[in-house]
């Protein structure tokens, strides 16, 4: 009977600990907040990515990212992460806006980045996104398909510059508007070729908020946005006085504060063509 009992202790000691090892190489708290969108496998891994919402959208995208080996089903801790979106359009393909990927500070298996989808799918076109990385030396990779639905509201928008160059503008923040002065957050990127996209920086950007169902009235309190170069984004504060539909009138500044796009908002002229939109 004693040796029974000994038999049976070291098997769930056993146990115990390789739970705790299953746990410590897939801590929840790393995914805390996030819902997975898709897998994308290959013949020895299965990259996962999540977001907030648990879908990409057209906009603004951070997405994390981990890496499952098939054979042992740990997570990868080493990984070096690339990635290229791609849309694939009848007559031509064209990428976005994307941040390079990073590991999440302080994480073991999360990986993080960001990409822009400035236009969403439709009937006949679509996204697809290719994942390269590489583990110890040696190279992979993992493509699919994906869905990017069409933003309720306006939060990228594309536009060509006065001086010849294509500007792309997405809202950051505020992802959950309140009624107060917001930070808010944008990124402004360049068409530098169909597949390149980079961040512009040391502009600016004038910031209007209206509410064109109530007359057009702006709010108080609101501050331009201006280059952060520690994000390489454009920080400023958006004053939200009700609940509802605002237009968030902006204008872009180069270096030498001339006006590439937009128009300031008067009383003949009830927007800029260069817009954000926000309803809460």
């Amino acid at each position: 009977m004693k040796t029974i009992k000994t038999i049976l202790f070291i098997a769930l000691t056993v146990f115990m600990v390789s739970c705790s090892d299953d746990d410590d190489n897939n801590p929840a708290d790393e995914l805390a907040g996030l819902l997975k969108v898709q897998d994308f496998t290959n013949a020895t891994h299965v990259v996962e990515a999540y977001t907030v919402s648990g879908k990409f959208t057209q906009g603004y995208n951070a997405i994390t990212l981990r890496i499952k080996d098939i054979s042992t089903g740990k997570y990868v801790e080493n990984a070096e992460i690339s990635w290229m979106p791609v849309m694939n359009m009848m007559t031509m393909n064209h990428s976005c806006p994307k941040s390079a990927v990073t590991k999440v500070s302080g994480a073991k298996t999360t990986y993080q980045g960001y990409i822009v989808f400035q236009m969403a799918e439709n009937d006949m076109e679509g996204w697809e996104l290719t994942l390269d990385y590489n583990i110890a030396g040696e190279d992979y990779m993992a493509k699919d398909d994906i869905s990017v639905p069409m933003s309720e509201q306006q939060v990228v928008t594309s536009f060509m510059g006065t001086d010849g160059k294509r500007y792309i503008v997405a809202l950051i923040e505020p992802s959950d508007p309140k009624v107060a002065v917001n930070d808010m957050r944008v990124g402004v990127f360049t068409m530098e070729n169909m597949m390149s996209f980079p961040v512009v920086k040391k502009y600016s950007l004038d910031l209007d908020p209206r509410m064109p169902g109530m007359g057009n009235h702006s709010s108080p309190n609101n501050q331009n946005l201006v280059f952060n170069s520690t994000d390489n984004v454009y920080d400023g504060k958006l004053s939200l006085t009700m609940t509802g539909y605002w237009k968030l009138n902006l204008m872009l500044r180069n270096e030498s504060n001339t006006v590439l796009k937009g128009e300031p908002v008067t009383e003949t002229n009830e927007s800029s063509s260069v817009y954000l939109e926000l309803e809460f």
